[in-house]
């Protein structure tokens, strides 16, 4: 996916992977840094307690042989011990034992060539013992065991949070690829909406160009189709900057009525009948929002037509419908019609902004709107406006 980015989008989505990485990595080194310490405490602990067991066991006997007139049994002490060992006498000279390193006497516990010694000095003497040494031989290999393992699962959750990054660095950049892809096919469509008319005018009013009834027509059609979307446009823009008039009371079917005339010219080029039947009706809302509902729902009805087709208008009892008699909409398209640069065909031209005008007029003035369509039979929007005070 990242090839398909560009280069604003490849610093966004490597820029939120840096960060998201960055700092999983510096929490997980804390978490198995304060993980690791507790382990190590933990086995020194274990290791320390073992060993003073040990040389209080070994006391005991000293103590329990001198009282019973007997000597020290070395084969039996290092044979019941995993350890190394050694007892030393008042002047601090080793007596007997297998530890071969200098042992410093008056600290209880000390570190030597990494294995750590621990001293007991409960013998007081008897059997002419002062002082009992154990050195452990297995914490080296236990603390290299834990790092071990601590480097293998930091690497292993380390990676899953970078396949889990990488994820939810697609997910964040993907709206925004999905809005540059729609705003770039707009202002393709956009283009080639203001290309076609712009070229009918330029034709029509050229050097050599016959200054014919047909042509004036085009020329107003044209002109007429440039209008729309410039409104279509300059109502976008005041929407989403909250710009729109103050509602006030109209009389819609008297605008329903001019809007229709405005039309005339679309209907006649596709020899399309427009029918209308429509009751004297108020509603509260601003001119041009109503006039920006009312228009894309039939400049619709005239584009997806057929030709000789009919358009059915009516406006009774507070409920406006529009019925044409076009190629419809497939069922389940219906529910994405209202979406912004959403086109449920592409046989006609357009860049999917209409409807979505339409609806966020309906949201804003509480119109409820409804849509039934017939593939190959046609398409009709109802407008309730009983929603919203007289």
């Amino acid at each position: 996916m990242v090839i398909d980015l560009t280069r604003n989008e490849k610093i966004t989505f490597f820029r939120f992977l840096a960060l998201y990485l960055g700092s999983s990595f510096i929490l997980l080194v804390i978490i198995f840094w304060q993980f690791y310490k507790i382990e190590y405490k933990l086995y020194y602990d274990l290791v320390s307690s073992n060993m003073q067991n040990i040389a209080s066991k070994i006391s005991a006997n000293i103590i329990y042989a001198d009282m019973s007139n007997l000597t020290i049994d070395t084969k039996k002490i290092a044979n019941s011990i995993q350890y190394k060992y050694a007892l030393y006498g008042k002047n601090h000279k080793k007596i007997i034992g297998n530890i071969d390193v200098d042992v410093d006497i008056n600290k209880n516990m000390q570190k030597i060539n990494g294995n750590y010694i621990l001293v007991d000095s409960s013998p007081r003497g008897h059997l002419g013992v002062f002082h009992i040494a154990i050195q452990e031989n297995s914490f080296t290999k236990i603390k290299t065991e834990l790092l071990e393992n601590i480097i293998f699962y930091f690497i292993l959750i380390f990676s899953l949070i970078t396949l889990i990054g990488y994820y939810l660095a697609n997910l964040f950049i993907s709206p925004i690829i999905n809005e540059r892809r729609k705003l770039n096919s707009f202002i393709k469509d956009t283009t080639h909406e203001l290309n076609t008319p712009i070229t009918a005018i330029l034709m029509s009013t050229g050097k050599n160009a016959p200054l014919t009834e047909k042509n004036m027509q085009r020329v107003n059609l044209s002109a007429k189709r440039i209008s729309e979307i410039y409104k279509d446009l300059v109502y976008l823009f005041l929407q989403d900057n909250k710009k729109i008039n103050q509602p006030s009371l109209l009389e819609i079917d008297l605008i329903i009525k001019e809007q229709i005339k405005y039309f005339e010219a679309f209907a006649n080029k596709k020899n399309l009948t427009v029918n209308h039947t429509l009751e004297k009706t108020f509603f509260k809302i601003d001119k041009e929002s109503f006039i920006r509902m009312f228009n894309n729902t039939v400049s619709n009805a005239i584009k997806y037509n057929k030709i000789g087709g009919t358009i059915n208008i009516s406006l009774k009892n507070r409920v406006l419908k529009i019925e044409d008699t076009g190629i419809g909409i497939k069922k389940d398209r219906l529910r994405d019609i209202f979406k912004r640069y959403y086109r449920a065909t592409n046989e006609q031209g357009g860049f999917g902004l209409g409807l979505n005008i339409v609806y966020h007029i309906c949201k804003s003035y509480n119109i409820k709107v409804n849509v039934d369509s017939t593939i190959n039979k046609g398409t009709i929007f109802i407008f309730d406006l009983n929603n919203r005070d007289k």
